[in-house]
């Protein structure tokens, strides 16, 4: 009896996705570091050269997406 009401409010819970869901628009240093397979202090040696558009929220540092991905499609 538990069990078969447990079943139905688990399916009146599943909760379907939005259609628009909101693409990632930032990077961290750590997924720069990651993606391009450099160490930490190089990650953040090219942030500092400006070679794509960065900002700094309280002590982290939020790349740009849009920047960052078309820097590196020019360095491809």
């Amino acid at each position: 009896m538990f069990e078969e009401r447990i079943a139905e409010l688990n399916k009146a819970a599943v909760v379907e996705e939005p259609e628009n869901i909101m693409e990632k628009r930032t990077y961290t240093v750590d997924e720069i570091q990651d993606i391009l397979g450099i160490s930490r202090p190089t990650a953040y040696g090219l942030v500092k050269k400006k070679l794509f558009h960065s900002v700094r929220i309280g002590g982290h540092i939020r790349i740009s997406c849009r920047s960052f991905d078309a820097w590196l499609d020019e360095q491809l």
